[in-house]
Parts: C-alpha cells; structure tokens; sequence
C-alpha cells in the first residue's frame, strides 16, 4: 500500500501485510489459548500464567461465538466457501451478523462491485453459520 493511499477496511484497503495474514476468529484464539494452558497446568499445576495471557483468555471466552471445537471448525470451513478474505472471514465469525443487511454493514467490501456476492449468497452464508449455532 503506497504512503499516499489511505488505509479503509470498508473497502479492504488494510495495507499488504495484513491482507496476506492469517486471521483468527475469537473462537479459535479461544481454543488455542486453552489449549496452551492445559499444557502449562500439565507441566506443573503450581505454573500461574501471566495477566495479559489471563486477560486474553477471558476477552476471547466473553466473545466467542461458538465455543465447540468442532463448531469452530465448521464456521471456518463455510465462511471459506464463500471466497472471502481473511479479513471478511473473522468478522462475520466474530460478530454473527444475522440479517443481509448486518452483514454489508459490517463488512461492506462482501458487497462490493466484482465480488460474486449477492443478497441470496450472503443470506446462505448467514443461515449456514446460524445452524451450526443452533446445533452447538
């Protein structure tokens, strides 16, 4: 992204780096977070962890959509059908928009022109995360 050009996640201008990255949603922080604290507790039950990794933990626990690891898999799994961006992808995971109209809202670029997206495609998309949400 040139110097010039000014940063709009509306639009996905969020400069190269963060394009190419890797994106979590809250939920599969959440899992790894757990994940790595059973390890610590394995090793030896007296390790205390940190409060930034404490505080993290219980910020993506508040805010994890779907808690079930086999639900988390699956929410990844549909919203990459979709050919969204990384971006695109953790926030409709981390947010659940319910309505077509949610969904451009907080991620306006999924409607943007040349991108396949139309409101029959998005509302799929959002009935398919609200099932598996349902069945959790």
């Amino acid at each position: 992204m040139s110097g010039e050009e000014e940063e709009n996640a509306a639009e996905l201008k969020i400069g190269d780096e963060f394009l190419k990255a890797k994106c979590l949603m809250n939920c599969e922080v959440s899992l790894i977070l757990d994940h790595k604290f059973e390890q610590y507790q394995q090793d030896d039950p007296r390790n205390q962890v940190s409060q930034v990794f404490e505080k993290s933990m219980q910020y993506v626990k508040r805010f994890s959509r779907y808690k079930n690891p086999g639900a988390v898999k699956q929410v990844r799994e549909i919203l990459s059908k979709y050919q969204l961006t990384e971006f695109e992808l953790c926030v409709l995971g981390n947010l659940c928009p319910e309505t077509v109209e949610e969904a451009i809202a907080m991620v306006p670029s999924i409607k943007a022109r040349g991108r396949v997206h139309d409101d029959d495609a998005i509302d799929k998309m959002l009935c398919d995360l609200a099932l598996i949400k349902k069945f959790e």
